[in-house]
């Protein structure tokens, strides 16, 4: 019986994730929309300080988008592993980059569309490889787990270097290195993440009619929360400020999704009873998604489509069928090749000249 609930509580858990992917990855589509539907009509945009945008019914239906995201992934973490469901937040990027081709006429590269499809391979098969936590149902199971020795620990050590970073490397070195104020967000991150999840067990115990309201517990985890996620808020929009948000998002969301997996291994012990095809298919899983990110965003300004592959690999069928051919012969295939050749030959002719040299071929 308690291991079909957990079957259940893990499909749940995973429909929430993908549903919130969605959710937010659209937001950004609407509110987008909305955004330039006022700059047609002439308003004041809102990167000069106009707030024309609130009544626009597409930013609003964006903002509600956003908030039923946020929801669905809050709601989440209260029934499948964070292992899998802060990875699965990449996939919010991917909705985004794929509708914002569709509505937006962005134009998605090949880097993009490759990285689209290891987005979703990554997370197929960390979806399949996805750990099991240990069961943690009532919040004095919470209050037991959050008291071990090795949460302490981990715990401690994220507080001294956040404090670090916040008040020695932040003020010298956050202007000028992109890593001191997205380490700080993710690794705070790494705690919100497990007092999302408290809290999450505290809905579920308040739905069944226990007094949660009274456990010192709830009211902790909602105060830490609130301080977890002001300071991420406040570390990760003065990073997007000073960095290009190309760098910032892929190196935000590798540093963020393995202090998560780190605090949520230490915590509810996921990582003891995987079989090492497991372990090795969610790391690989990973992997695969942070490429797949890396390449969506790094790429996205750069115009390279099949059109741009040498032109060896396009038209030369004599290649194809093992015929080894000569550059010149290659080009003497093409008349427009042949004339890019000759003012090439020209060119480091006329460069020999001034050089006092011969030129050789």
């Amino acid at each position: 019986m308690s291991q079909t609930r957990g079957k259940y509580d893990f499909c749940i858990g995973l429909v929430l994730a993908m549903s919130s992917s969605i959710f937010i990855g659209g937001s950004f589509i609407l509110k987008k929309k909305g955004l330039l539907r006022l700059a047609r009509k002439g308003s004041m945009r809102a990167g000069q300080g106009g707030h024309a945008y609130l009544k626009e019914w597409l930013w609003w239906a964006g903002l509600l988008s956003m908030g039923a995201g946020e929801v669905a992934n809050f709601a989440a973490y209260a029934f499948a592993p964070a292992t899998l469901v802060t990875p699965l937040g990449a996939l919010s990027v991917l909705v985004s980059a794929i509708l914002s081709s569709f509505f937006l006429n962005e134009k998605l590269n090949l880097h993009g569309k490759i990285g689209c499809l290891l987005s979703i391979l990554g997370s197929t098969v960390m979806v399949i490889h996805a750990p099991q936590e240990e069961e943690v149902e009532t919040l004095d199971e919470m209050s037991h787990k959050l008291g071990d020795p090795g949460f302490v620990v981990f715990a401690t050590l994220v507080v001294i270097v956040s404090l670090i970073l916040i008040c020695v490397v932040g003020p010298r070195h956050g202007q000028t290195n992109i890593l001191v104020y997205i380490t700080i967000c993710s690794v705070i991150g790494a705690l919100s993440v497990s007092c999302v999840k408290g809290l999450g067990i505290a809905i579920k115990e308040l739905f069944a009619g226990k007094p949660v309201l009274k456990h010192p517990l709830s009211w902790i985890l909602l105060l830490s929360l609130t301080v977890c996620v002001s300071t991420q808020i406040n570390y990760l929009n003065r990073a997007l400020d000073i960095f290009n948000t190309s760098i910032v998002t892929p190196i935000y969301y590798v540093i963020f999704t393995t202090s998560v997996l780190t605090c949520s291994a230490i915590l509810f012990k996921e990582w003891q009873h995987m079989a090492a095809d497991d372990i090795i298919g969610t790391f690989s899983g990973f992997l695969t998604i942070i490429v797949g990110i890396f390449l969506l965003h790094a790429f996205k300004d750069v115009n390279f489509t099949l059109a741009n592959l040498p032109l060896s690999l396009r038209k030369d069928d004599r290649a194809a069928n093992g015929t080894l051919l000569s550059a010149y012969d290659s080009f003497n295939d093409d008349e427009e090749s042949s004339a890019c050749l000759g003012e090439m030959q020209s060119t480091e002719s006329l460069s020999a000249r001034r050089n006092g040299s011969l030129s050789a071929f």
